[in-house]
């Protein structure tokens, strides 16, 4: 699945302004650190460069687009002036750097780290948005496993849950919907191999499954019909006529629909609710209904 472009092709106005200014104000003038050696390393014998020559060599590479050298300049920060204000501002700028590299699974560590040492900082939220953007980037079509999708939503719901005031919600709620639509699509996909060789019963229940937990899919749909299927091969008319009279009510002008109601009329029957049905209570869910 391609990822809908977003704000993060460049950072967010405020909070870029923010570490702009941060590093003309505070950091240019910043002093040399006390050393922080490596030891068995050539860094062991060499002194520890003022934070804001690292920080401001960084900033440059990566207005250029170097994210590479981005990322170095960032880390040397860290390494040297752990835990101090610029050591923060650049591991935020790291998870970014490695972000705009592709290099996912680095930006999921740095934020997470991120978020380890500055949960309270106002940059958290962009650390959560940006592990959220981290796994959605990974997304695979709905042939593949679905667990960075899930991981995904996990990361975009923790940002609008812990940070529900933050410029990233709206963001994050969207790809929240479009993740959604890919696990049922992957159930859709299930489904139909299970319905193709007729086996009906693992069949209802991946349809069931669009039906009853994504209900706001463009998938909703399909899955009636499906059902309206299997049901129908299963010999259970009831069931089958209660998913086509919910597919109506819902989408009457559907092609699905049409289908659904001509499987039917071919025996002598007609979509009709069970309201006892479980597929006539998950239809109240679905989205419009």
């Amino acid at each position: 699945m391609t990822a809908a472009k977003s704000r993060l092709d460049m950072p967010a106005g405020g909070w870029w302004r923010g570490i702009a200014a941060a590093s003309i104000i505070g950091l240019a003038g910043a002093v040399s650190a006390c050393s922080h050696s490596v030891e068995g390393t050539k860094a062991a014998y060499e002194q520890d460069e003022p934070a804001g020559d690292l920080y401001n060599r960084g900033l440059a590479y990566m207005n250029k687009g170097k994210y590479r050298d981005a990322v170095k300049q960032f880390n040397e920060v860290d390494r040297q002036h752990p835990y101090s204000e610029s050591a923060r501002k650049a591991l935020i700028l790291s998870v970014y750097s490695s972000f705009q590299r592709g290099e996912y699974q680095d930006a999921i560590s740095s934020a997470n780290r991120y978020l380890t040492l500055y949960p309270g900082t106002p940059d958290a939220a962009y650390a959560q948005y940006l592990i959220g953007r981290s796994y959605f980037a990974q997304v695979r079509d709905v042939t593949r496993d679905q667990d960075v999708t899930q991981k995904a939503i996990s990361a975009f719901e923790q940002v609008v849950s812990l940070y529900p005031q933050s410029e990233y919600v709206d963001d994050a709620q969207q790809k929240i919907v479009m993740a959604h639509d890919q696990l049922a699509g992957k159930e859709m996909q299930v489904g139909r191999y299970y319905l193709e060789r007729r086996e009906y019963i693992a069949a209802v229940k991946r349809f069931r499954n669009v039906v009853e937990n994504y209900s706001n899919t463009r998938h909703v749909e399909e899955a009636l019909a499906r059902l309206t299927e299997s049901y129908y091969a299963m010999g259970l008319t009831s069931e089958a006529q209660t998913a086509a009279a919910v597919l109506g009510t819902n989408y009457p002008d559907s092609q699905w629909y049409k289908d659904s109601y001509k499987l039917l009329q071919s025996n002598g029957l007609e979509p009709r609710e069970n309201a006892g049905s479980w597929i006539s209570k998950a239809g109240k869910l679905i989205t419009g209904a």
